[in-house]
């Protein structure tokens, strides 16, 4: 990265500072990856871009950086299945379409699925977050 910050830059640095993380070089790489552009990504993808683009940054690095940002609360993860994790930039409440065959999520308004009523909560607990993946397959006709 240069060393003059570029809007973008300094947007993400306010961000992670304002959260209580420390913008370190390679959590900045990570970061850009999802803010830039505004992808869904896999922690996979992520180091993939960062190793094209001729960056060393491990991928014990990657998860890191993802599970504090997740933790600070700065990026959601949306789990799609068992053995597929996104992450996604934008935090403001909305659902996901899944393609299964295809492995694109993409976002979906909060409104477009009317949800009923909340379900009675354990004791002692409060709804933190709600959303909803709705999973699609290619229509072979």
């Amino acid at each position: 990265m240069p060393d003059h910050k570029t809007q973008d830059e300094q947007s993400i640095t306010r961000l992670m500072n304002h959260r209580g993380i420390r913008p370190t070089y390679q959590r900045l790489l990570v970061a850009h990856q999802l803010f830039d552009h505004q992808e869904h990504l896999t922690a996979d993808q992520i180091h993939e871009r960062l190793k094209d683009r001729g960056i060393a940054c491990s991928r014990a690095t990657v998860y890191n950086a993802l599970k504090l940002f997740v933790d600070k609360g700065i990026i959601r993860e949306v789990i799609v299945d068992p053995g597929r994790t996104y992450y996604d930039s934008i935090t403001d409440p909305h659902h996901h379409i899944f393609n299964v065959d295809t492995g694109e999520l993409t976002d979906l308004d909060v409104n477009a699925i009317q949800l009923g009523k909340t379900p009675n909560l354990p004791r002692g607990t409060v709804l933190e977050d709600m959303s909803v993946v709705v999973r699609v397959r290619n229509d072979s006709a």
